[in-house]
């Protein structure tokens, strides 16, 4: 733990305490990024950006009174604890608003490779470089590279409260990230890859490259379908997709305030019985894992429905403490600048036992999707959804033609309920992961 960094966070705690406060937490976060793009094998941009700063809350009288600052001097700090109690003054008395108490232990996790800092910055741009030229070496059909780009980012977060919490961690990644567009006669099709992860060695800049271009070339000459009903396949990534839609349905927080699908479905059937799904912040490898979440509560593995029952949510100590449960550890902080809010961590669909290649080949007749428009029109609370879509055409158990401007549209508990085969190739983009998924049965409308 940084000496500095640790000792603003107490003195923040010892000067709330002398204000008459009943409980403070410090938050203390230090972060660096750098982002290189290159284009024709030039560097075209490259940034370094650094932040650090302090998020204190305080607990007075069942109020609690956040702020945060920049500034970590003595006089910032006491600044600080007088904005917080200014603020708490005008806030709703509440008698769930607590703070965790410290924990027996917390996941021994391995966050921080110190290849990503100490990789010259010559190599990093020959990462981007080596990517974007493996994709246009793939084909001569790639015709644009609209962005190859190399980020990587290391934080270090120290947490501190009156309860005896005192705790920290330093962790970071790396990753690539590629956007084409290839070309042929009249009609272009996109295509995009990335990569990110824990371990700078474990970046693959030419198989990132490869498969951006793959998606490109093969979608060319795309045409709709007629309308028809048949099974449809989810590639992974679009899988992560709805993934994004149900996590925050998953959380307590939706549910305390009536905007989750899921409110009052603990124990019932809400997908079918091969899906299961899982947050896990303590996930060995995973990029959203930490030892502990937001407040100081250790990460842990949550299976909110397993084997299509649902089991639970996601908690913080707030909405645990409002329904009278253990806190997840999913209270997720973006910033230093920001409270605990419900979130999720490594969230991801545990695989099946079946082939990516054997779920394909049990198909007649049927739609591939690796590409949907519209996921943002979806409605979380209701779970309905209407998508453009594009992907493979599977005729025999064999990709045949490259589809576009079809549309499919329902709702997310049924498309669940209607999931007949998850495969074993569980991939994570981001901090979302899945493997490809069968639906039985939807209706692609086409021309």
């Amino acid at each position: 733990m940084g000496e500095n960094l640790l000792s603003a966070a107490e003195s923040a705690i010892a000067s709330a305490g002398k204000s008459g406060v009943s409980m403070a937490e410090a938050y203390i976060a230090r972060s660096k990024e750098l982002s290189i793009e290159v284009r024709s094998g030039e560097v075209e941009t490259m940034k370094l950006a650094e932040d650090r700063g302090i998020g204190l809350r305080l607990i007075k009288d069942g109020r609690v009174g956040f702020a945060y600052s920049t500034e970590l001097t003595v006089d910032g700090v006491n600044e600080l604890v007088r904005q917080a109690l200014a603020n708490a003054g005008s806030a709703e008395r509440d008698e769930n608003i607590c703070l965790p108490d410290p924990a027996a232990r917390y996941p021994q996790l391995d966050l921080y490779d110190p290849d990503i800092k100490s990789a010259p910055v010559e190599e990093k741009i020959k990462l981007a470089v080596t990517m974007e030229q493996q994709a246009r070496a793939y084909d001569s059909r790639v015709k644009i590279i609209e962005s190859s780009s190399y980020q990587d980012g290391e934080a270090e977060i120290i947490i501190v409260n009156s309860k005896g919490i005192k705790a920290g961690y330093r962790g970071a990644y790396s990753g690539l990230y590629i956007a084409l567009v290839a070309g042929e006669g009249d009609d272009s099709q996109t295509g995009f890859a990335f990569e990110y992860g824990l371990k700078y060695k474990e970046l693959d800049p030419a198989g990132v490259g490869k498969l951006a271009a793959r998606r490109a070339v093969r979608m060319l000459g795309a045409k709709p379908v007629p309308t028809q009903n048949v099974p449809v396949v989810l590639d992974p990534y679009i899988v992560t997709n709805f993934l994004g839609l149900l996590g925050p349905a998953l959380t307590a927080e939706a549910v305390q305030k009536g905007r989750s699908l899921f409110a009052g479905k603990v124990g019932q059937e809400v997908a079918s019985q091969h899906v299961t799904i899982v947050d896990d912040g303590s996930r060995p490898g995973g990029i959203a894992s930490a030892p502990f979440d937001g407040e100081g509560v250790p990460s842990s593995k949550t299976v909110l429905i397993r084997d299509g029952r649902l089991q639970g949510y996601l908690h913080n100590t707030y909405t645990a403490a409002k329904d009278g449960v253990q806190s997840t550890g999913n209270g997720v902080r973006n910033s230093f600048k920001s409270t605990p809010e419900v979130g999720t961590t490594n969230f991801y669909i545990e695989p099946g036992t079946v082939s990516h290649e054997d779920i394909i080949k049990d198909i007649d007749k049927g739609l591939y999707i690796t590409e949907v428009m519209g996921m943002h029109t979806a409605n979380p609370i209701s779970g309905d959804f209407s998508l453009g879509a594009a992907g493979m055409w599977i005729e025999k158990g064999e990709f045949t033609k490259p589809v576009r401007g079809v549309a499919i549209a329902g709702n997310v508990m049924e498309l669940l309920k209607s999931v007949d085969a998850v495969g074993s190739d569980l991939c994570f983009y981001g901090s979302k992961g899945a493997p490809t998924v069968r639906v039985a049965r939807m209706t692609v409308s086409g021309k």
